[in-house]
């Protein structure tokens, strides 16, 4: 049974909150000019290689969770982020559609409870603190435990960026001492909670009593037809499985491949560095991937193939960097048909195309419905077929996933470090949360000529037919 807050826990919280709302106050005429140079200061001093290289190095060795050398990596979603939100106003009117007598104001949401992922505990609080810092909101950053020094240290740069530029530094603040209490006595007194993370940290956002936008689990999903490019296919599913050693929701976690190309894209993964398990090695690994209630061994999450290889008991051939297990079931009693949170890959053989799209359908009845899927074709009427079958929020068509979903600078995803899932998956929007989730809107309506069809247009054929 989960304790209850102290007191001194609730004089904390209260106390963050009380400054949140007067550093907003303070920035509460910022022009936006103001705010975008706030914005470029985060940017630069969370985002320049050496702070975020060392910083996110450091939350790897403190969580023992992901890559430490490819974690570095993520530093691009920092700048994307900042290039959007560049790109966008947020203070004053934000839109004119005049034929229509409309325009936009745009105010801030408010104080932000910004919960944070063991997985990001250096990527996540400058992409928050970019957008926020756009809007005129204040963050106040609730870490994972395992990670809470890396993140403290990410928001004291920011903090040190606000100084910098004459803003008050208590508009990001971060929980010193986390627990599952204080979050959840934050989010109850925030204006609105961020949860990025596990689900139950998600669920319990929803159930604050204040708005929250949530994630969902992933389960990606890559169907490689016949006319898809195989060794881009291969290159592409090792780069995105390899991405923080597969601790990224969107890394691919199915490769569903029709018949004529198996055993040709499974010699390229072969190629680009993956170790085709044999049966005796899937049973161990799926020991050492999942307690026998089927929860994930934290111990195996995120972590090299030689780890897992050496925790399952068999030995890892030199040179492979990812696993891969061929697969018939699909189901709840099937675990490897599940997210996988590893650099481990099931490879499923479709009789065509039309198969390949009932299997994907089993798949996200087991896990990750409204998180996305993707497609290695250059058929685009099967793209949009694929598409149109999955019940997902988002397609990617010929890129690693994990390196995609989020936004990236070859597509036009927005740039983020948090993808809602839909009502799919719990979730209260499918898109990817941005600029426009941090801030409230007023709507000014003025008169215009009136638009009302008449009634024979919009009942059409049914018009003047008979009545009950």
């Amino acid at each position: 049974m989960a304790r209850e807050i102290t007191q001194e826990e609730v004089a904390t919280v209260d106390e963050l909150i009380a400054r949140a709302h007067r550093a907003m106050d303070e920035i509460a005429d910022w022009d936006q000019e103001q705010v975008d140079r706030l914005a470029r200061a985060i940017g630069w001093h969370c985002g320049n290689e050496t702070t975020f290289v060392r910083i996110a190095r450091k939350g790897v060795d403190e969580s023992g969770i992901g890559d430490r050398a490819g974690r570095a990596g993520k530093r691009f979603k920092v700048l994307g982020v900042l290039r959007d939100a560049l790109r966008q106003k947020s203070v004053g009117v934000i839109e004119d559609v005049p034929e229509k007598g409309l325009t936009k104001i745009a105010k801030p949401a408010g104080v932000i409870a910004s919960l944070i992922p063991t997985t990001n505990p250096a990527l996540t609080p400058p992409v928050t603190g970019i957008y926020a810092a756009k809007c005129k909101d204040a963050v106040i950053f609730s870490p994972h435990p395992r990670a809470k020094d890396t993140t403290n240290e990410m928001v004291d740069v920011m903090r040190h960026a606000c100084k910098l530029v004459g803003a008050p530094e208590d508009l990001f603040q971060c929980v010193r001492k986390p627990s599952i209490p204080m979050t959840q006595y934050l989010m109850s007194e925030a204006d609105l909670t961020l949860a990025t993370g596990g689900k139950p940290m998600v669920a319990a956002a929803y159930s604050s009593g204040k708005p929250a936008y949530g994630v969902g689990a992933g389960n990606s999903t890559m169907v490689i037809d016949e006319t898809a490019d195989i060794a881009e296919a291969a290159m592409n599913s090792r780069i995105s499985k390899m991405s923080d050693f597969g601790s990224g929701c969107s890394a691919d976690g199915n490769l569903v491949i029709v018949d004529q190309v198996y055993d040709q894209m499974k010699e390229a993964l072969v190629a680009e560095g993956g170790h085709l398990c044999s049966g005796d090695e899937k049973r161990l690994l799926a020991e050492a991937l999942w307690n026998p209630d089927g929860s994930r061994r934290i111990e195996t999450v995120a972590v090299s193939a030689e780890k897992i290889a050496e925790l399952a008991g068999f030995p890892l051939p030199e040179g492979r960097k990812f696993l891969m297990v061929e697969q018939d079931g699909i189901g709840q009693e099937h675990p490897f048909s599940r997210e996988k949170l590893s650099v481990t890959l099931a490879l499923y053989r479709a009789r065509d195309f039309d198969d390949a799209l009932r299997m994907v359908r089993e798949i996200f009845e087991v896990g990750g419905k409204g998180h996305s899927c993707g497609i290695y074709s250059f058929d685009e009427e099967r793209i949009i077929r694929h598409a149109e079958n999955a019940p997902v929020s988002r397609v990617m068509v010929r890129q690693p996933q994990s390196k995609a979903n989020a936004g990236s600078f070859t597509n036009g995803m927005p740039m983020t470090s948090s993808l809602g899932c839909g009502v799919w998956g719990g979730n209260i929007t499918n898109e990817n949360i941005s600029l426009k989730h941090y801030m409230n809107v007023t709507w000014i309506a003025r008169p215009i000529p009136e638009d009302r069809p008449s009634e024979q247009e919009l009942f059409g054929e049914f018009y003047g037919t008979e009545v009950l």
